[in-house]
This record gives C-alpha cells, structure tokens and sequence, in this order.
C-alpha cells in the first residue's frame, strides 16, 4: 500500500511539459511584436524609440518604458552639455506636448501630454544640473549611484567639509557668508571639471568619488540658502 501511495504521488509531482507545438514555442520566446498605434492600430517605428505622433492618424503616443533622457533632449550622452542647446529642445518639446493643447483631445491623449511634459521637465532638470547629470550617466554605465560615502578615505577633503560647516553654523556675518558662498561656487566649478575630464577618459570609478564630494557641496549649498533666509 505504502508504495502505491508512493508512485502516486511521484506521478502526481511530474513536471509539466509544455503542450505547445516546436514552432508554437518559438514563436513564443521570438521577437516582441512592433508597437502599434493605441488609436488607429497602425504600426509604429521604432529604430529611435516610439515617435511622438502616430505617423498615420497623428494621435499622441504615449512616452516609452526606460527613455534615454539625452535622446529625449537631443544630445549626445556625454557629461559635458550646450546648455542653450538643452534649453531650446526644452521648450520645442513643452511646446509640442503641452497639456494645453491636448484640451479638446481624447482622454488618452490628454493623459499621454501629461506624462510626456513631466518626462521632459525631468529630463531638463536631470541634465542641466551637473551633479544629477553625472549620477544618470553612471547608472547610463551600469554603476550604483554615487553616494557621500564614496569619499570617506579622502581624509583632507572631509576636513575642508568640516571646517565649512563650522563656519556656516558659527557664523551670523553677511560677509562672512558671502564668502563661503563664493568657496562652494568655485569648489563646485573645479568638480565639475574634473568630472568632465574623468567620463571623457571612461574612468567611472574616479568620476563617482567626485560626484561624491559635489554632493557634500551641494549639502552645503542648500545649508547656506537656509542660513540666508530671514528667520
């Protein structure tokens, strides 16, 4: 009897095999299907990421899963970015998908034009600054995003850090102020240099230690504005 039971449910724990035919399976693991038009059905390219408008009826797409934010703005995936350049493709983009001008459109494109503006004011803000710029271009690259801690053994440049802080907490002097205003600004140019010329010569890892010290500046960017503001 107990071996009975036992075949059983040894036949009863069978992996299943899947029933469909060779060619049915190979379908199913092939290519994924071209997208297509939410609205008239036609086919979509899709070479450089999903268009903007349906080529046949025009009816607004809606924005891609994981859009590349230097192809959404036109520029090349570089650290170093005409910021003119960026802020003439920000305001095409606003002028094209603005939820103003999708107010008498179907619901999905209404909703579409929301998604697509939000997308692009991220997009301008993510490149523009320099410190974000450099944190999506290390992710571009497959690297964890650079955090504060990255320049731990840097021991001199957290003494500086200190002693900034020191002085900002201490201080209550309008000048004094002004110029530790001054010192983050040029710290923060000499960063950003720098940073430029690490991505320009693929060596991430020294990028992302300098992405590391423009966090602690800008840290000590928005301590300074909160300092500034009148209690």
């Amino acid at each position: 009897m107990r071996a009975a039971l036992q075949r059983l449910v040894a036949v009863s724990w069978r992996p299943r095999v899947s029933r469909l035919a060779p060619r049915q399976r190979c379908a199913a693991t092939g290519p994924a299907p071209a997208p297509r038009c939410w609205s008239c059905g036609s086919a979509l390219p899709a070479a450089e990421g999903p268009p903007l408008f349906c080529p046949g009826c025009r009816a607004l797409q809606p924005p891609g899963p994981h859009p590349d934010l230097f192809r959404l703005m036109a520029c090349d995936r570089s650290f170093r970015v005409d910021a003119q350049q960026l802020q003439r493709r920000f305001r095409s983009l606003q002028r094209t998908v603005h939820p103003d001008r999708f107010g008498r459109r179907p619901p999905e494109e209404q909703y579409y034009s929301e998604q697509h503006s939000s997308l692009i004011n991220k997009a301008y803000q993510t490149l523009l600054n320099p410190l974000s710029r450099g944190i999506y271009l290390l992710e571009l690259h497959g690297m964890e995003p650079a955090q504060e801690t990255d320049c731990d053994a840097d021991s001199v440049f957290l003494m500086e850090i200190m002693d900034i802080n020191e002085k900002l907490a201490e201080s209550k002097n309008d000048g004094i102020l002004e110029e530790i205003d001054t010192l983050i600004k040029v710290k923060q140019e000499e960063l950003t240099r720098e940073v430029a010329e690490a991505f320009e010569r693929d060596d991430f890892q020294e990028a992302k230690k300098l992405l590391a010290k423009m966090k602690y500046f800008a840290n000590l960017k928005d301590k300074l504005k909160n300092k500034k503001i009148p209690s």
